[in-house]
């Protein structure tokens, strides 16, 4: 285990070294999405907001790797339900995760600020009852002031027994 984990590290810093030669796009990335939630949940969770938080390495001309964190947080809602003359009512408490993963971006031509990747991971549950589960996170994103903030858009899957899904509009500033 020592080893592999040592093995990465290596790999990482290889590729963060080849990249100071190749390309500077090596920055630290903050901001907020939001967004609908989309399929299982969406009887339940109308929208939710987050917390983006990156650092990505300029491995080449064409692609950047990074890591990847933060926070998000879909709003519950209150069902009301009429069977034989009966009421019934339902609240939902917020679902939150905790997402860590590793993130990929792909600049498909030159001097442009457009980008497509994605991000995959673990999404930690923080509320109870969410036991967490893996994640994935398709985006396409925009650079805008000249490369000082990004707009992008994803759809975010935390796949479990039942698969949570949202669609994201994101503003994250580049540092």
């Amino acid at each position: 285990m020592k080893k592999g984990i040592l093995t990465l590290v290596l790999i990482f810093t290889a590729f963060a070294l080849q990249a100071q030669r190749n390309v500077d796009r090596t920055n630290f990335r903050a901001g907020l999405n939001g967004g609908l939630v989309l399929g299982d949940f969406s009887e339940s969770y109308s929208f939710g907001l987050g917390v983006d938080v990156y650092h990505h390495w300029g491995v080449s001309k064409v692609l950047d790797i990074g890591v990847t964190t933060g926070f998000f947080n879909a709003f519950g809602e209150d069902q009301t339900t009429t069977a034989n003359g009966q009421t019934v009512q339902t609240e939902f408490g917020n679902w939150q995760y905790l997402p860590v993963g590793a993130s990929l971006r792909i600049y498909p031509g030159k001097n442009v600020g457009f980008k497509f990747g994605g991000d995959i991971g673990y999404a930690v549950g923080i509320n109870d009852g969410n036991e967490g589960a893996w994640y994935y996170r398709p985006s396409m994103g925009i650079d805008l002031g000249g490369g000082t903030s990004e707009l992008n858009i994803s759809y975010l899957a935390v796949n479990d027994d039942v698969a949570f899904s949202t669609v994201l509009l994101g503003y994250l500033f580049l540092f």
